[in-house]
């Protein structure tokens, strides 16, 4: 009897079998140390999917993303890309309930239901219109969760959150990308969701410009919000236009994507490019630097700007656009932002220049702001890149060669910055698109507007010389100004002095006990102790619980005495003879010591000598070394320098 097996009672079905025999065999052979490629089993290579078809829109909401107001505290908005007419365009909104049970809002809840503010259509490249639509939530709590949703009335996007600013200070973060613009398939997400994974309370989003290759790219909008995915509808968005968001003029993407506050300077070519805003103590500008070359513009701008920063009531001031005010790369210069705008922030005291255009890292500040290896004051410029496309380094020369320091670069390697606001702190960190640290600072600030920017502390900055004197070389009992920087706000300092190349401990004068003020800061008159010997060479050495640092060698300057010492026959007998001249106005007293005696004169006249000669009662000396003490008055206190001076041998036989 013959058994008839169907296909029905097959475990699986005769294409299913086959593909997963082949994926046994293709296993063992990985296994086994050979690797095929499918066509090796006689398939076809994957036809690429259009990108019309991963990027076209539905009646379903995307690209969903806040955007900022004017006043972030009590208003929102929102926008989004759906197939809707601008009839149907919606949006839900109600504070953050602690649950949705079975998906909508429990009975009785205070929804806010509104029509959208906008609705506009874009034609792209890939032979369809994309629409945008904006609503505007307003009335709302400061510092208040809620919860929204945007859609049709039938097709919805799923509940989001965001929370109001606080309508006074509260600490905050904010990440800063430079350009994505390249690779943004494929190389962009990976920055955006680990600088999310480290601050998923984040409250702001800044792109120095370049967020995509080709200004009117339907496909490389659509890959670029994809790259960050829900992260842009419950975090704010602060962008400005890069070089390629513009071709032929601004991209047709730009304004119906970001409805930023219209409070630019009134040019329509700037409108929604050029504006600002507060956020928890934190003024946000955004600058459009793709008109240098049109006077008319950048004068717009810089007259806005000052009066921006002329009239800002925040503590601190970030400023963001594409183009550098000291480029990292190749010969790539701004003469127009650097003269028409860097002033300006370092007049009014911008914190952050955040910045894009080079593909590389820099960071840096104006020279003359340097007050010690790990201190500086002035505003910071840094310019980053998050996309995978990259640009050699030039070695600094375009800050240098215009007055500035480059302090941390990085090239061929994409990074993202996190940046922590506090009441009295400003904390900066780059970090590479694996999350390890590249570079970093804290800028600490007091109500006065003053500042220190610190490096991150690690083993070379805070050990070493790192103190500031005014000078290094004093009279005995004078003064030196010490200044040192980077220490905890009321951290404890020990001044002490000590002799050149003495380790902690050893030899050390105490001197004074201090505390470092609100900024870290260090400033003391020392006054050289009268233990302190004249000739000698001092460091001052400051210790505390995070550094323990020196000055520069500091020459303790004695009397003017000039001695001399000479060995000599007399008869048959060899002397040793010493004369001390005071080139002092003031009497001195000496005491001079040899190996065969030792005479002390009081009262030497200045100008005056005093001279012995010191019988060895032998035939001849070897070569040696006479000391002398010469002693003077300083404020009624004694203060005694020492010198000594080498003779020759001599033999009277």
């Amino acid at each position: 009897m013959t058994r008839v097996v169907t296909d029905q009672k097959l475990p699986w079905s005769i294409g299913a079998r086959r593909a997963k025999i082949v994926a046994i065999g293709a296993a063992a052979l990985l296994a086994g140390g050979v690797a095929l490629s499918p066509a090796a089993f006689g398939d076809a290579t994957p036809a690429k999917f259009p990108a019309a078809e991963i990027h076209k829109p539905s009646p379903v909401p995307d690209r969903i993303m806040l955007t900022p107001t004017a006043t972030p505290s009590t208003s929102q908005r929102v926008t989004w890309r759906a197939e809707a007419t601008a009839e149907w365009a919606r949006a839900e909104l109600l504070e953050a309930p602690r649950a949705l049970v079975g998906g909508v809002p429990a009975s009785g809840s205070a929804v806010t239901r509104l029509a959208a503010l906008s609705s506009t259509p874009v034609n792209t490249s890939l032979g369809y219109a994309s629409t945008y639509h904006t609503v505007e939530f307003t009335g709302l709590k400061p510092d208040t969760r809620y919860t929204y949703r945007v859609g049709d009335g039938t097709n919805w996007s799923e509940w989001i959150d965001f929370t109001t600013a606080a309508s006074d200070f509260e600490p905050f973060s904010f990440i800063y990308y430079g350009d994505a613009q390249n690779n943004i398939d494929s190389a962009v997400p990976r920055v955006f969701r680990q600088a999310f994974a480290e601050r998923p309370e984040a409250k702001m989003i800044v792109n120095a410009g370049d967020l995509i290759d080709n200004a009117n790219s339907e496909e490389q909008w659509g890959q670029w919000y994809k790259a960050s995915g829900f992260i842009d509808g419950q975090i704010n968005n602060i962008s400005v236009p890069g070089n390629h968001e513009y071709s032929g003029g601004l991209s047709q993407f730009w304004r119906p994507q970001f409805p930023y506050p219209d409070n630019g300077p009134g040019n329509p070519e700037l409108k929604q490019t050029v504006y600002y805003v507060d956020y928890q103590g934190v003024r946000f500008i955004a600058l459009d630097s793709n008109h240098q070359s049109n006077s008319t513009l950048m004068a717009a701008q810089t007259a806005w700007l000052e009066g921006v920063l002329r009239d800002n009531p925040n503590k601190w001031t970030v400023v963001t656009f594409h183009h550098p005010v000291y480029s990292t790369t190749g010969t790539r210069n701004n003469p127009q932002v650097r003269a028409q705008w860097g002033p300006l922030f370092e007049r009014y005291g911008v914190d952050l220049v955040l910045q894009g255009h080079d593909h590389s890292y820099g960071r840096g500040n104006v020279a003359t702001n340097r007050r010690s290896a790990a201190v500086h004051e002035g505003t910071v410029y840094a310019v980053s890149v998050s996309g995978g496309k990259m640009y050699a380094l030039n070695n600094g020369q375009n800050w240098t060669g215009n007055g500035a320091e480059v302090t941390s670069t990085s090239q061929n390697t994409q990074l993202y910055q996190l940046i922590d606001v506090s009441q009295g702190t400003l904390r900066y960190e780059a970090r590479y698109a694996n999350g390890e640290h590249h570079d970093g600072f804290l800028i600490r600030k007091n109500d006065e507007g003053e500042r220190t920017v610190n490096e991150l502390r690690t083993p070379s900055n805070t050990t070493g010389q790192h103190v500031t004197v005014d000078r290094t070389s004093v009279a005995v009992k004078g003064e030196v100004k010490v200044s040192a920087y980077g220490y905890d706000p009321a951290e404890k300092v020990a001044v002490s002095l000590r002799k050149l190349g003495n380790t902690p401990g050893q030899a050390e004068i105490p001197v004074a006990n201090l505390t470092a003020d609100q900024l870290g800061r260090i400033s003391y008159q020392l006054a050289i102790p009268a233990s302190a010997k004249a000739g000698g060479t001092y460091e001052v050495f400051l210790s505390s619980a995070n550094q323990q640092i020196t000055s520069p060698a500091i020459t303790l300057n004695g009397w003017r005495a000039d001695v001399q010492a000479r060995a000599h026959c007399v008869g048959a007998n060899a002397y040793v003879s010493v004369t001390v001249r005071n080139g002092e106005g003031e009497p001195l007293s000496v005491e001079m010591v040899t190996p065969y005696g030792s005479r002390t004169v009081a009262g030497v006249a200045g100008g005056k000598s005093a001279s012995q000669a010191f019988n060895s009662r032998a035939k001849s000396v070897p070569a040696g070394v006479a000391t002398v003490d010469v002693t003077g008055m300083v404020d009624g206190d004694p203060v005694t320098m020492r010198v000594e001076a080498a003779y020759e041998a001599a033999s009277c036989e």
